[in-house]
């Protein structure tokens, strides 16, 4: 079955470049011009990923997503003339999953979202999840509980907490933790991942003061604390 894609763009060229491109790569392609009309159409046909551009008329890329995120985590990978760091660290911080800035390649879109995809669809293996502490990581449903409650993560906060509980107990050093999110297709700067550390803090109810799970080791990395069970 064709994986689902909303486009939601106010540029008629590039929304149209977008959607006969994706209908010749076998994708089921829907699209919007705006926010609003984007949440009338999510609701209505349910996508697999939205490609999200940020500058539009009546509800903005930003305001979308920020409603977006009180229902759902489906993957976005917002698309954006801006280049600041700040408007990109906005994004990713209103629970984007990757980015792409005008102009770009086809080919590159088409790889970033195949990434995104993949580390958003449920593992088909049977993986032995993680249990540290009061935390626990499950592979094959894509869940994260503490104390048996589930706490919901965008498919990019899951693979960072993956990566710092695998290692549980050690230091993971930024490096390390930015070329493991290059390597699954998200966009892997050190500024950007302060961002995700912080929400997954926030989440987790963490006190940055006094954290009870993912520690930062001044100039070096993270370590979330504990052990494997």
């Amino acid at each position: 079955m064709a994986r689902k894609i909303l486009v939601v763009d106010d540029t008629r060229n590039v929304l149209t470049m977008i959607n006969d491109f994706l209908i010749s790569q076998d994708y089921e392609v829907f699209t919007a011009a705006d926010g609003r009309e984007a949440m009338d159409v999510y609701h209505a046909v349910n996508p697999d990923l939205i490609l999200l551009d940020i500058m539009m008329p009546n509800m903005d890329g930003y305001q979308f997503i920020t409603q977006l995120r009180k229902e759902s985590d489906v993957p976005v990978i917002m698309i954006t003339a801006k280049q600041q760091e700040a408007e990109i660290i906005k994004g990713f911080d209103l629970g984007a999953d990757d980015y792409i800035t005008k102009p770009f390649r086809l080919r590159e879109l088409l790889v970033r979202m195949r990434a995104v995809l993949r580390r958003a669809a449920p593992m088909d293996e049977n993986r032995p999840g993680l249990i540290i502490g009061d935390v626990e990581l499950d592979y094959n449903r894509h869940l994260v509980t503490k104390q048996g409650l589930p706490i919901v993560l965008t498919p990019l906060e899951f693979h960072v907490l993956e990566m710092l509980m695998r290692a549980a107990g050690k230091v993971v050093k930024r490096a390390d933790l930015c070329i493991g999110l290059m390597e699954n297709g998200y966009t892997g700067s050190e500024a950007t991942l302060k961002i995700h550390i912080r929400n997954l803090r926030q989440k987790l109810d963490d006190d940055p003061d006094q954290p009870m799970y993912i520690e930062t080791i001044f100039g070096i990395g993270y370590r979330f604390i504990g052990e494997t069970a």
